[in-house]
């Protein structure tokens, strides 16, 4: 899970609390043009595709691609809360005024699927049948990867900040730590209007909307990030938006099925497009990242295996993998180290394959 820069594997905590936003971001140069908001940022990727992403104003979870049809807009996600799709909904007028008629949810996950309750009464919600069963009975508000990153590194996020804050002389600097504590704390009192709820429509490996002269493909390649991940294809725009199973840096790893996700990387991979718009991080455009990412899964799938037959836990195994020889592709592995709760479901996975 995860959006922008993620600061190193290591740090479990750094990257749930940037995948929701509560750290903000600095500003990118976008190559398209850019429309600001107060809480988003709408990049204009093709006639009627926006990319929206957060402006740091409040935690709004992931990157959000943005469809304005003919006569309404699909959106790809809602974000990690209600709060945060109501600024979703106001922020689209200043690029559309058309109404929000249809929601895909990539996968399950809390700051993809969180804002549902705001599109309930107005729009389809819609996603692979995976995802309706994981949010009426998977209790997704007391399992990962919620608890950590939302019930466990937020209040972490906002003692740190009031810490700082109280040792803090210098006028500018207590400025920024004011900002950035204000965006936590209400953040934070957003999780209590959270209300899981479930697509309304599924569908179990193909879907297509014809909306207008616009044609958009829902497919499930295969299992990977989770146990149904959603890729919307727009065939024309040669456009396809991939969620968490693929992202511009490293994802979350807490519910992978990882030799499906390799494969099913291959699968995205044949589809003829030229951009893909992610749940987090950047576009891009080069299969190629797609491979390094199959590249290093495949290490720390090896890495892994070899350490847990030396009876090495799961916890020490995430300390101890080194994943460095992937730093070029992406940076932000500065040390030896993974996600504790990834190499946790790698074991876990490793058990279910016997």
């Amino acid at each position: 899970m995860k959006i922008r820069t993620i600061a190193t594997v290591v740090s479990a905590v750094t990257l749930a609390l940037c995948a929701i936003g509560v750290i903000a971001q600095a500003p990118r140069p976008s190559p398209y043009p850019v429309t600001a908001a107060r809480a988003f940022t709408f990049e204009k990727i093709a006639d009627g595709v926006f990319y929206a992403t957060s402006t740091g104003a409040m935690a709004t979870g992931s990157n959000i691609p943005v469809i304005v049809n003919d006569r309404d807009v699909l959106i790809v996600d809602t974000g990690t809360t209600p709060a945060a799709a109501r600024a979703l909904v106001e922020d689209l007028k200043t690029i559309t005024d058309k109404p929000v008629r249809y929601v895909v949810n990539t996968h399950f996950h809390y700051d993809h699927t969180d804002g549902n309750s705001v599109f309930a009464d107005t729009a389809d919600i819609i996603a692979h049948e995976y995802v309706r069963y994981a949010i009426l009975n998977l209790d997704v508000l007391h399992r990962e990867p919620f608890k950590t990153s939302q019930l466990t590194n937020v209040p972490n996020r906002i003692d740190a900040l009031k810490r700082q804050l109280a040792d803090e002389k210098d006028a500018a600097r207590r400025a920024t730590l004011e900002r950035q504590l204000a965006t936590a704390e209400t953040g934070w009192k957003q999780l209590e209007e959270i209300k899981p709820t479930p697509p309304n429509m599924t569908y179990s490996s193909k879907m297509v909307l014809n909306r207008g002269a616009r044609e958009i493909q829902l497919l499930f390649l295969g299992r990977g990030h989770t146990r149904g991940d959603t890729v919307v294809f727009l065939p024309k725009e040669r456009i396809v938006c991939t969620g968490d199973l693929m992202e511009s840096t490293l994802a979350y790893m807490g519910d992978a099925m990882f030799d499906e996700w390799l494969t099913t990387l291959d699968a995205l991979k044949k589809l003829d497009f030229d951009l893909v718009l992610p749940g987090h991080g950047v576009p891009f455009k080069e299969k190629s990242r797609i491979t390094a990412y199959q590249s290093y899964l495949r290490d720390l799938m090896t890495q892994a295996a070899d350490l847990r037959k030396q009876g090495v836990p799961a916890d020490d195994a995430a300390r101890r993998v080194d994943l460095t020889s992937h730093r070029t592709d992406f940076p932000e592995i500065q040390r030896p180290g993974a996600d504790i709760r990834g190499v946790r479901r790698l074991y876990e996975w490793m058990d279910e394959r016997k």
